[in-house]
């Protein structure tokens, strides 16, 4: 009979979680701004036009940090234009997305929202169709007290003390033919280099994102990170990584053996940011910021239609993805493979957050709700704060028509010392068969079992919609865990949250 067996032991710690690994992202994109987190006149609009609803949500999620303003939508964004009194602002043609960006929400207003969620802003700079004056110019207005042109400008639009942000990307996919201003590695490497040692004289407490690879696929890959590193090591802190993920052959198989994928892409950045320190005898370590990841496939051509034969609307229905079980699923393995990588994964922004490929989705005069991938997301940003712990697993494998011979279970803890609790997250990947798994907590001597959650569905393309949650957790009571062993069943196709705490 199959069964899984996995030993969990605290002395073999793999490194503390960043809590910004639990961060989300907003872009000027669709309905991610207007009529996602801003919309006027909603029944559950404050003062500000800020949706409550969407705001409990992102509360319910804790993300600490969001990337904002994009995105492609950097790549062509004047950040003048978004700051002081609305009713002067400018309506621009955003040429990333092919809309009209009305400049009613910028800066200021998502400012103020994030305070109203308890996150950090991720502030994105255009080196598309700008450059490094501005980049210092934005810097200035965000971050120096007082006495230079561009902080007393902020100050003049009432904003009397700096926003403060720590956390700044240099762009956005530059390698992207699709990207405005998009760069070579050389072009990229000279422009970030000079970017971040402009910036970092202006406030040298900030931290600085260089741009990667759009995605492994790229031709350039990994050579585009080796050129651009050579060129703005000395500045940067992070190498970004993006990917998304999706199921269009519909081979459910396959597609939940990708996150193997999304492992053996980080390890390759980390050996190619090492391989640049030592080749600059660096004692400085780049790590990564994993500022894009999420599944994305189920756009229509309803979105292509929109950008090309109906351009220049505000806020069209843009990537309004409807995600299925089997994608959360497939969000729940990604989140454990950023979680194993916690010791160089420092930074990663779920893309993205309301509305456009989204764990949450508004109707204009309606609810907010939440998507199925929501609650992997959920579970490892309330249980997954502390130590990753290495852990040993004895699995059963499976065949896939893509990727070989890949484990049925696939598995990370996180132990978090303080509360004294660990949880584990686990997917079991097989698609036919429970799995009977035994847990040896002899290193836990005192803890018992507080509880496990299971994601679990007959059908795999079940979705949530506003009408109600088809998809959602539920307590399972098939757990225990007694003489320094847990033994419990995992269901097929699910997602399971365990969890144990000192007595």
């Amino acid at each position: 009979m199959k069964q899984v067996k996995i030993t969990l032991d605290k002395a073999y710690k793999v490194a503390k979680v960043d809590d910004r690994l639990f961060g989300s992202f907003i872009e000027h994109l669709g309905r991610a701004v207007y009529g996602g987190i801003y919309q006027p006149g909603h029944p559950t609009a404050d003062k500000y036009g800020y949706r409550q609803d969407v705001v409990q949500l992102v509360r319910e999620l804790q993300v600490p940090l969001i990337r904002y303003p994009g995105g492609n939508f950097v790549s062509n964004f004047f950040w003048e234009d978004s700051v002081g009194p609305v009713d002067k602002r400018p309506a621009r043609l955003d040429l990333a997305w092919r809309s009209l960006e009305p400049n009613t929400f910028g800066l200021e207003e998502f400012y103020h929202w994030t305070k109203q969620v308890n996150a950090q802003i991720m502030m994105a700079v255009n080196l598309g169709t700008r450059g490094v004056a501005d980049a210092c110019n934005l810097l200035e207005y965000c971050n120096h007290p007082g006495g230079s042109k561009y902080s007393d400008l902020r100050r003049s639009h009432g904003v009397e003390n700096p926003y403060n942000i720590k956390l700044w990307c240099l762009g956005n996919e530059m390698d992207g033919s699709w990207q405005l201003g998009s760069k070579t590695m050389d072009e990229y490497g000279r422009i970030s280099q000079e970017a971040g040692k402009a910036m970092k004289l202006i406030d040298p407490s900030i931290e600085l994102v260089s741009c990667g690879s759009s995605y492994r696929e790229m031709p350039t890959f990994p050579q585009w990170e080796a050129t651009t590193l050579e060129h703005n090591y000395d500045y940067v802190d992070y190498l970004s990584l993006h990917t998304y993920y999706g199921n269009a052959a519909m081979d459910s198989n396959d597609y939940l053996a990708k996150s193997d994928d999304m492992d053996d892409f980080i390890r390759t950045v980390v050996s190619v940011c090492d391989y640049v320190k030592a080749k600059k005898r660096s004692k400085k370590q780049i790590n990564l910021s994993f500022d894009e990841w999420n599944v994305w496939f189920h756009a229509s051509k309803e979105d292509a239609d929109t950008t090309e034969n109906h351009p220049w609307q505000k806020a069209p229905h843009l990537l309004e993805d409807h995600y299925t079980f089997e994608d959360a699923l497939m969000v729940g393995l990604m989140m454990i493979t950023l979680l194993k990588h916690a010791d160089r994964v420092k930074i990663a922004c779920l893309a993205q957050l309301v509305n456009v490929i989204a764990p949450i989705m508004t109707e204009e005069n309606g609810i907010a709700w939440r998507q199925t991938i929501f609650y992997p997301f959920y579970h490892a940003s309330c249980y997954g704060r502390g130590t990753v712990l290495q852990l040993a697993i004895d699995s059963p494998k499976h065949e896939t028509s893509g990727h070989g011979s890949i484990t049925d279970v696939e598995a990370v803890a996180v132990w978090n010392e303080e509360a004294e609790e660990v949880t584990v997250f686990a997917v079991n990947r097989n698609l036919e068969e429970d799995l009977p798994l035994t847990m040896d907590l002899r290193s836990f001597e005192g803890y018992e079992l507080i509880g496990k959650t299971e994601l679990v569905s007959d059908d795999l393309q079940t979705v949530n919609s506003a009408a109600g949650e088809k998809v959602h957790p539920r307590q399972a009571d098939d757990a225990k865990a007694e003489g320094g062993q847990l033994e419990t069943v995992l269901r097929k196709a699910s997602w399971n949250v365990i969890r144990l705490g000192r007595k």
